[in-house]
């Protein structure tokens, strides 16, 4: 392990054993000085997060620009002074920290038998929505993890949403897949952060005017094992309750080849995706290059 990957990791490690035990305003506190120390350094994640938000709010001036960037900053630490913080709340604490519409669409999709799929963007705090579902609702689900490095830094965060209720799978191809198909014809739930690919298989979608790969699982898991495929969106507001919604379900087209269904149905999430992020753009954490244009086309995808 390098210096560099024994320090990352040894941050994160100081982040849940520390956080974890502040006094929620002072954890907050805390995130926003962080978050607006890194917004002034304006280091690459931050100028590609002001980039990616001129995609999104293509008529924003740059000083509009500015303000949604340090906005992004400041809800990407919310996220993770949350989730130094989860592992500690109470239940009662994950069931207030999260008022969810149509959640109806879950719990009726689970009741029919034949498994849900949820899939979401990098808004908000995908682990307190998933920590909501597991603790309020007492529903367990599967997930999958890129893997990260160092490998200590991955079984650190293998173990705390694991703490939280899920089954975490790393990222590995058909392994995963075979896995999370075998839940849902089980009748289980699946749940997928999907708005950025991590392969060389994703489906190119219009995003926001322009062209960006999405991930094909959750619409080929819906095709092979007939679940159900719910996007979700999420955001913060003002207050310590994190809002969000589960759309209606992403139906498989009756006709059309395997390749051109798994197409309609990733660009409908990803029209679902975008509503979500239109509405709530600092909420949204893409700190990373997402649009083809963005790439390097030697390298593949981000």
């Amino acid at each position: 392990m390098s210096a560099a990957e024994r320090l990352t990791d040894g941050l994160y490690g100081l982040g849940w054993s520390t956080v974890k035990k502040l006094p929620e305003p002072v954890a907050a506190r805390l995130g926003r000085t962080v978050a607006d120390a890194a917004w002034k350094r304006r280091g690459k994640g931050v100028q590609r997060l002001e980039a990616n938000y001129a995609r999104v709010v293509p008529d924003a001036s740059p000083e509009r620009l500015a303000e949604l960037s340090r906005a992004g900053m400041r809800s990407y630490l919310r996220y993770w002074m949350e989730s130094f913080r989860l592992p500690a709340w109470s239940p009662e604490r994950v069931r207030t920290g999260f008022d969810p519409k149509g959640a109806h669409y879950l719990t009726d999709g689970l009741a029919a038998g034949k498994g849900v799929i949820l899939a979401l963007p990098h808004l908000a705090n995908w682990d307190l929505a998933g920590a909501w579902v597991t603790t309020t609702l007492g529903i367990p689900f599967t997930t999958v993890a890129e893997r990260l490095k160092p490998e200590t830094l991955y079984d650190r965060f293998v173990a705390y949403r694991e703490g939280l209720g899920m089954e975490v799978l790393a990222h590995s191809g058909a392994s995963a897949f075979g896995t999370l198909a075998r839940r849902l014809r089980d009748g289980g739930l699946v749940c997928l952060v999907a708005d950025r690919d991590l392969s060389a298989a994703g489906v190119e979608v219009d995003f926001f005017g322009e062209r960006a790969r999405m991930p094909a699982g959750p619409a080929l898991l819906a095709q092979q094992t007939g679940a159900q495929l719910l996007p979700v969106t999420l955001w913060y507001d003002d207050s310590p309750v994190m809002q969000g919604r589960v759309h209606p379900p992403v139906e498989v087209p009756e006709g059309g080849t395997r390749i051109e269904k798994t197409a309609v149905m990733t660009q409908a999430l990803a029209d679902a995706f975008a509503s979500g992020i239109a509405e709530h753009p600092e909420d949204w954490h893409m700190l990373q290059r997402l649009w083809l244009a963005d790439l390097d086309p030697a390298k593949g995808p981000a």
